[in-house]
């Protein structure tokens, strides 16, 4: 019994839970700094929400890539699978009977969200794209993660709609600061996501799972990688000329260092080192984390 419950746990990527209660937490803070008041009620509701739909879409990830994840030798804490589906672990049945579990909570959470805050087509609006960006990150017919284009969806989603969704149930409204804000993170998100998809390059290939990485190449992946990360900077920088105040800008750019160490094993790997995927998506993860969390620190704490 132990052994399933800690198998669940591991299924579930608690530190990709994290990073979602992060990003939430980053838009209410956006609020607070502007002089919202804090409606706790609804901070917790709507985090369990985006909890929920992580979860959701996490458990879903993982019933349909199973096959070709379980034939994966090159997984990583951050890629190839969570490890817990397979013989002698978890079956496919069980995981599919979690994803509908979490879906099940996530609409009694959406009843709950409608009597609790006023409807509006903006936060309606968010809520169907997250929902439609979760569910089809995986799932039949569409399966985003096999177009090339579903990192792109799960940074947007992840960056872009979390923040603004938790700031729009605080508030009932959008403001520039949450672009500013958001945009340097969807393409550190994104440069993540490269970092995890190269361990799984060559599985992905036998499988024919068209990634992002699949799709570009791992040479051009590389530069890709490269660029977002200096991209990442540069649109902090310009978020700051026109408006972030500096004080809320320079804080995140104390990771710099790290985006440039990034950049620099990139670089080896490339040139033909040898690679260390597990230290390079550790180091990706402390990065989108440690930007993320700088900015929603200064913004509680301004």
């Amino acid at each position: 019994m132990m052994d399933r419950v800690r198998l669940l746990i591991i299924l579930s990527r608690p530190l990709f839970l994290l990073g979602g209660a992060l990003v939430y937490g980053l838009g209410v803070g956006i609020a607070r700094y502007l002089g919202a008041p804090i409606d706790w009620s609804v901070y917790i509701i709507g985090q369990a929400y985006v909890t929920t739909m992580q979860l959701s879409a996490q458990y879903l990830n993982e019933y349909f890539d199973a096959p070709a994840d379980q034939q994966n030798p090159n997984r990583t804490p951050f890629s190839g699978g969570s490890g817990a589906v397979g013989e002698g672990k978890l079956s496919q049945e069980t995981v599919m009977w979690a994803a509908l579990t979490a879906l099940t909570v996530l609409a009694s959470l959406t009843v709950v969200l409608i009597s609790v805050v006023q409807l509006t087509p903006l936060l309606v609006t968010l809520v169907v794209l997250a929902f439609a960006g979760s569910f089809f990150y995986s799932t039949p017919p569409v399966r985003l993660s096999q177009t090339g284009y579903g990192e792109l969806s799960t940074s947007i989603l992840v960056a872009n709609l979390v923040p603004i969704f938790a700031f729009v149930l605080q508030t009932g409204e959008m403001h520039r600061l949450l672009v500013m804000s958001t945009f340097p993170l969807t393409t550190l998100h994104l440069a993540m996501m490269i970092v995890f998809e190269f361990p799984d390059f060559l599985n992905d290939l036998k499988f024919e799972k068209l990634t992002l990485l699949v799709r570009v190449g791992w040479e051009r992946g590389m530069v890709l990688h490269n660029i977002l990360i200096l991209t990442t900077f540069l649109l902090l920088g310009l978020a700051a000329t026109f408006g972030l105040p500096w004080a809320i800008a320079l804080p995140a750019f104390i990771p710099l260092p790290i985006g440039l160490l990034q950049i620099w094993q990139m670089r080896r790997i490339a040139a033909g080192g040898k690679p260390n995927w597990t230290t390079m998506a550790f180091t990706a993860v402390v990065l989108f984390g440690s930007v993320t969390y700088l900015l929603a620190f200064t913004y509680w704490t301004r």
